[in-house]
């Protein structure tokens, strides 16, 4: 049986079809897939109706009570209200002028208001990048007059013997964290193989930078048996199993007025809130070197988003637990999830030609970050590299490139003079 639009495309005209192949082969050379845009199906009409003029009048409501109504004579709470009127123009005109992102749910528009908060905190990290280290430590204060003093250090491997209480001492608030960011990064990454190479790869970094970051400085189980084991393992655990439950999951999408129940037009509107359909991602980097190439690549990002937290936040002076710390992990799940989607269409699509604005400048986003900690670190960290942790991964890059160039350059070559050298059948 055929589709809807199927049987609604037969009955054009050979020039309207090549109309709307040409159009959908332009989406995927922009980086977005026919798909995104041509399985909209809305069903709550009021929200997809254009109220561009509505919002104007409610933004400059709002601008009109602060401005009347906020205390004129203290400046710092002018300076934050500016600011917030700022943010919000440049939101509001980036949800009228930004183009549909990967996701429709729960709607196009909340994922153009989170690429317009990816771009509003990429320029605030280049405001950054071009302050002092200390000018930069004391614009936290902007946010919390209590930051902007040393932080103690805090080490967690002083007593390492494996006994119940050290591990029941070892269980705090961040081995909630642990899961929950796995969880994410499932979500993230959907596949169940590469969670766990990047779970195991990041462990081996806290090893290799313990030496810069106190924090990093644990025992071996709580390594090995506390994250990865028991906090990792959870997290990718339950997030295999979400991303299992949408990809067998029938997305049968009615629209509210379709549904005769209260209840069921209630878990209706519940499901706005769930994906409109599911992408499983096949990474198979051994396939080609562009796979590999991207596998890598994308292995590296996930690092460096893991890694820039921990040395912002200890270059400037912001305690693990500070809501500034939630904040930034939570912006950049959300970032994350259309920048990874744009990612994985970029890269097992060979028609699509461009990364899309969310990848961009999700990448954008976490080098401004590298390059603010490279600049801030100088001085900070004056103990060189342990030679060991020199070696090994010279060892790991060397054994990475020579996997390369055996796979995609040697093996290819010794098949091919193989193949050719069979004799011919009579």
């Amino acid at each position: 049986m055929s589709d809807p639009q199927t049987e609604a495309r037969e009955g054009l005209s050979l020039q309207q079809r090549r109309a709307l192949a040409a159009a959908a082969h332009a989406r995927t050379a922009r980086g977005v897939s026919p798909v995104f845009h041509e399985s909209i199906d809305p069903t709550l009409e009021f929200f997809y109706h254009p109220r561009t003029l509505s919002v104007l009048v409610v933004l400059l409501a709002g601008f009109l009570y602060i401005a009347l109504y906020v205390d004129p004579s203290n400046d710092m709470l002018n300076t934050k209200w500016g600011l917030v009127a700022l943010c919000s123009v440049f939101v509001v005109v980036s949800v009228v002028l930004f183009r549909d992102g990967p996701f429709i749910r729960p709607h196009p528009a909340f994922w153009r208001v989170v690429l317009a908060f990816n771009v509003l905190y990429e320029m605030f990290l280049v405001f950054l990048l071009f302050q002092s280290k200390q000018t930069g430590r004391q614009m936290m204060r902007f946010f919390d007059p209590a930051l902007g003093a040393e932080l103690p250090e805090r080490s967690y491997g002083d007593n390492c013997a494996l006994t119940v209480e050290n591990l029941r001492d070892g269980i705090d608030i961040f081995v909630l964290a642990h899961s929950v960011g796995w969880f994410g990064k499932t979500l993230i990454i959907r596949n169940h193989t590469m969670c766990w190479i990047l779970s195991i790869t990041f462990e081996l970094l806290e090893y290799s930078l313990a030496h810069q970051l106190p924090n990093f400085n644990e025992c071996w189980w709580d390594h090995w048996i506390l994250d990865v084991l028991t906090c990792n393992w959870l997290g990718i655990y339950v997030g295999m199993k979400w991303c299992e439950y949408f990809k067998v999951k029938t997305y049968t999408w009615h629209g509210i007025r379709e549904i005769p129940s209260i209840k069921g037009k209630i878990s209706r509107a519940g499901a706005q809130f769930t994906p409109h359909s599911w992408t499983v991602y096949e990474w198979a980097p051994t396939r080609r070197f562009k796979n590999f190439a991207g596998f890598i690549m994308f292995a590296v990002l996930i690092m460096l988003a893991e890694l820039n937290v921990f040395y912002l936040k200890s270059l400037l002076w912001v305690p693990p637990e500070h809501p500034l710390v939630i904040a930034r992990l939570s912006l950049l799940f959300l970032f994350a999830l259309p920048s990874a989607r744009e990612y994985y269409e970029y890269y097992s699509n060979p028609r699509c030609k461009r990364m899309g604005a969310h990848c961009w400048m999700l990448i954008a986003t976490l080098l401004t970050e590298l390059l603010i900690i490279v600049k801030f670190a100088r001085g900070e960290f004056a103990e060189p590299f342990p030679q060991h942790v020199v070696i090994f991964w010279s060892v790991v890059a060397a054994l990475i490139a020579g996997f390369s160039v055996w796979q995609f350059v040697l093996s290819p070559r010794l098949s091919g003079a193989s193949g050719n050298g069979k004799p011919k059948s009579d």
